[in-house]
């Protein structure tokens, strides 16, 4: 199949052709460039949802609840749930496809694992180039689920148009949250398995915290505090509703555009460092590196003129 044809079927929304993209993105082919090129006049759609947070918190089954109260307004779901990398085959665990076994099954459902491959963020740069062929495929949410893994959640902030951090009232959650990172990217909190004791507790240490960091400008988002129960689908039409009310003010102080325009910005970074980094490490320097650890050991030059050495060699003359 040709690079034209995978293309139109994708955009036409053929789960096999689907699949068959996200792979071609997802294994570095030469090919990528020119398939997500062929689709960038359909993407843009998508709204993109990020849903994040510590081991156990009950992420998947809050991803599976929302999705079904998605479903039943009539929109379309594409989930990327980013697993950790398996230590034998170097590809993702599918346990939350297995969770999601309920949901995957509905047509207007989509649902990729996907490995971290070695990212610390636990959000492939892959994931985000996933979800770019799902948006042209025309699903109207894309959904990303990640592995927590403390501050590298950073990444996910920078794929999502909202960010849900999801804590659980045991173990501090809330105090856990403030030192990783997770406090600057959380467009609102979820308090899952709230009906267990400490749920009370932990939703006021988590306003108190917010309060101190709020600047109190006129037109600033302060994060919500919910509370659910998702495996007894409690709460699950608050976040939705949340959601909704988070892509108005978006939408309303133009913060919906500097997203976005931060988003790329960043990929475009992260793309030209990847490609630099590829093509730096030719088989001459990769020599010259091993050649020279030596004599940094034995403190006759530095790592310093080393790396400047081989970024000379890059400089004409």
């Amino acid at each position: 199949m040709t690079t034209a044809d995978l293309a139109t079927r994708v955009s036409e929304g053929d789960r096999r052709a689907i699949a068959r993209a996200i792979s071609t993105v997802e294994n570095d082919s030469q090919n990528a460039g020119a398939l997500l090129h062929r689709l960038v006049k359909k993407m843009g759609n998508a709204y993109r949802i990020g849903i994040t947070g510590p081991p156990g918190a009950g992420k998947s089954t809050l991803t599976s609840e929302l999705t079904k109260l998605i479903r039943s307004l009539g929109k379309t779901v594409a989930i990327i749930a980013v697993d950790p990398t398996s230590p034998f085959t170097g590809g993702a665990l599918l346990g939350d496809r297995i969770r999601m076994q309920d949901v995957s099954m509905d047509e207007g459902v989509y649902v990729r694992s996907m490995a971290t491959r070695g990212s610390l963020g636990g959000l492939s740069a892959k994931a985000k180039d996933a979800a770019d062929i799902l948006d042209a495929a025309g699903f109207d949410i894309v959904i990303f689920e990640t592995v927590g893994v403390g501050q590298s959640e950073l990444d996910i902030a920078k794929a999502a148009d909202t960010t849900i951090v999801v804590l659980v009232p045991e173990s501090g959650d809330a105090v856990q949250a403030m030192k990783s990172g997770l406090m600057e990217i959380a467009d609102f909190f979820v308090v899952n398995k709230s009906d267990r004791e400490g749920a009370e507790q932990a939703v006021r240490a988590l306003k108190t915290i917010l309060t101190m960091r709020v600047t109190h400008a006129a037109d600033e988002w302060i994060p919500p505090v919910i509370q659910t129960t998702a495996s007894k689908n409690v709460g699950i039409e608050k976040v939705w509703e949340t959601v909704q009310k988070h892509r108005e003010y978006l939408d309303s102080t133009g913060q919906f555009l500097v997203r976005r325009k931060s988003r790329e910005r960043e990929r475009v970074r992260e793309l030209v460092e990847a490609i630099l980094h590829f093509d730096f490490w030719t088989p001459e320097r990769t020599k010259t590196l091993e050649t020279e650890l030596d004599r940094i050991i034995s403190r006759e030059r530095t790592s310093f003129d080393l790396a400047q050495e081989l970024v000379g060699k890059l400089k004409p003359g």
